[in-house]
C-alpha cells in the first residue's frame, strides 16, 4: 500500500483527533443517528483531552455525513479545529465509531480498511469492439469503448466456396478486432495504473483478447466465467478483487519468511519485533512494512519525537539522540509515520493468513530492509 497520501498528516505537529465511521447501513434513521452519533464522537475526544475547536470541526464533519450513500465509510484526520484529511473506505469498519485523540494520527486501520484495493479494469468483450470500465471498492467509472470493425462480422452456413471465402473474411475480422480490443486495454492499463484486467464475454472472444495482451500485461489479466447479463458477475467480479489482493499479501509474506530465514552472518534481509523495528527505522533501513493487526506489538507503546526518525524503546533513549521532546505513541502508528518519511509501502498480511494461523510476523509487526 502507497502511503504518500498520508504525508499531510505529519506535516504538523500533533495531537491528532482520528475517527472511522462505518457509513455502510442505510435505514429511514440513518440521518438521526449520524447526527447523535456526530455528537458522541465529539463527546469522546472532548473525554480524551481534545481541543474544542477540533471536537466541533469532527462533529461537523460527521454530522454530514448524514445523508451519505458511501458503501463503506469515511476516516476523518483533525488538528488544530480542522480536518486535514478524509479518505473513503474500501471497507466498512468492524465499529461503527471509533474516536482517537493521540500525539500522532491513528493511521494503522488504513492498511485493513483501505488495504490494497485493486483498481481493476474490467473489459466487457464483443465481437465488433469492447467496453471499459474501472472498477474499485468504492464503485465504477467509465474508461472508454473500442468500435472494431463491423463487417464482414457473422458467418453463414453454406459450404460454397465463396461462402468459406467470406467466413475467412469474418475471421480476421474477429481477429483484427481482438487485437485493437488488446491494445487499448493495455494502454489504458498503463494510463490508469490498475492492477488487474478482467475479460468478460464469450469464451472465445475472451481467450482472443487475451492471447493479443502483452505478456507483461497478460500476467495481470483474469477471465471471469460470468457474462455481462448474468445477476452473478458482480459478485465475481469482487470475488477476483479480493483474489488479488490476498496474492498479494501471500507474495509480501513469503518475501519475508524468506528473508527471516537467511543466515545472520550473511545479513539479515528482515527485522521483526519492536525493538529491532525502531532500530531499522532510524536508519530508514525500512522497505516494506507488514503489519498484522492482531498482533499485540501495534499497540504497544513506544516513544517518539518530533522527527519520523525519532523514535525510540525507551524515553531516555530519546535524550541520548539529542531530543528534549518526547511523546508516548502506538507502535505501529509510529513506525508507520517513520516508513512515510522515507516513501516505503507497508502491507496488512491478515488477509495471508488462515484463521488458526500463529501470529506472523512474531508480535505483529515486522519490515523488509533495504540493507542489512
Amino acid at each position: 500500500m502507497d502511503l504518500a497520501f498520508l504525508q499531510p498528516l505529519y506535516e504538523r505537529r500533533g495531537p491528532w483527533a482520528s475517527v472511522y465511521v462505518d457509513t455502510s447501513h442505510h435505514t429511514q434513521d440513518t440521518p438521526r443517528e449520524r447526527r447523535l452519533m456526530a455528537q458522541a464522537v465529539a463527546r469522546e475526544l472532548a473525554s480524551q483531552g481534545a481541543d474544542e475547536a477540533t471536537c466541533e470541526a469532527v462533529r461537523t464533519a460527521v454530522d454530514e455525513l448524514q445523508h451519505s450513500t458511501e458503501p463503506h465509510g469515511r476516516a476523518l484526520f483533525a488538528h488544530d479545529g480542522e480536518v486535514v484529511l478524509d479518505p473513503s473506505l474500501a471497507r466498512a469498519p468492524q465499529r461503527e465509531i471509533t474516536a482517537v485523540w493521540a500525539p500522532l494520527p491513528h493511521v494503522s486501520p488504513l492498511l485493513n480498511l483501505l488495504g490494497e484495493d485493486p483498481t481493476c479494469l474490467v473489459v466487457y468483450v464483443s465481437r465488433g469492439g469492447a467496453d471499459l470500465e474501472l472498477r474499485t471498492a468504492l464503485g465504477s467509472s467509465d474508461a472508454g469503448e473500442v468500435v472494431g470493425r463491423q463487417w464482414p462480422l457473422h458467418r453463414t452456413a453454406s459450404s460454397d466456396w465463396s461462402e468459406r471465402h467470406f467466413q475467412l473474411a469474418v475471421e480476421n475480422t474477429w481477429d483484427q478486432n481482438a487485437a485493437e480490443i488488446a491494445r487499448e486495454a493495455a494502454s489504458c492499463l498503463e494510463e490508469t495504473r490498475a492492477d488487474l484486467v478482467i475479460l468478460v464475454g464469450e469464451d472465445r472472444d475472451r481467450r482472443a483478447v487475451r492471447e493479443h495482451l502483452p505478456p507483461q500485461v497478460r500476467g495481470h489479466a483474469v477471465e471471469a466465467s460470468h457474462g455481462s447479463g448474468s445477476r452473478l458477475l458482480e459478485e465475481e467480479v469482487e470475488d477476483l478483487r479480493a483474489t488479488h489482493e490476498r496474492q498479494t499479501a501471500e507474495t509480501d509474506l513469503g518475501r519475508f519468511l524468506a528473508a527471516r530465514g537467511r543466515d545472520p552472518q550473511g545479513g539479515a534481509g528482515a527485522v521483526e519485533g519492536v525493538p529491532a523495528l525502531v532500530e531499522a527505522a532510524r536508519e530508514h533501513r525500512i522497505d516494506e512494512l507488514l503489519v498484522n493487526p492482531d498482533g499485540p506489538d501495534a499497540h504497544r507503546q513506544i516513544w517518539i519525537g518530533e522527527e519520523p526518525d525519532q523514535l525510540a524503546v525507551r524515553r531516555a533513549d530519546l535524550r541520548i539522540l539529542g531530543e528534549q521532546h518526547a511523546w508516548a505513541a502506538r507502535a505501529d502508528d509510529a513506525l508507520l509515520r517513520s516508513v512515510v518519511a522515507t516513501g516505503a509501502p507497508a502491507i496488512s498480511v491478515g488477509p495471508a493468513l488462515e484463521d488458526d494461523s500463529p501470529v506472523v510476523p512474531v508480535g505483529g509487526l515486522g519490515a523488509l530492509l533495504r540493507w542489512a
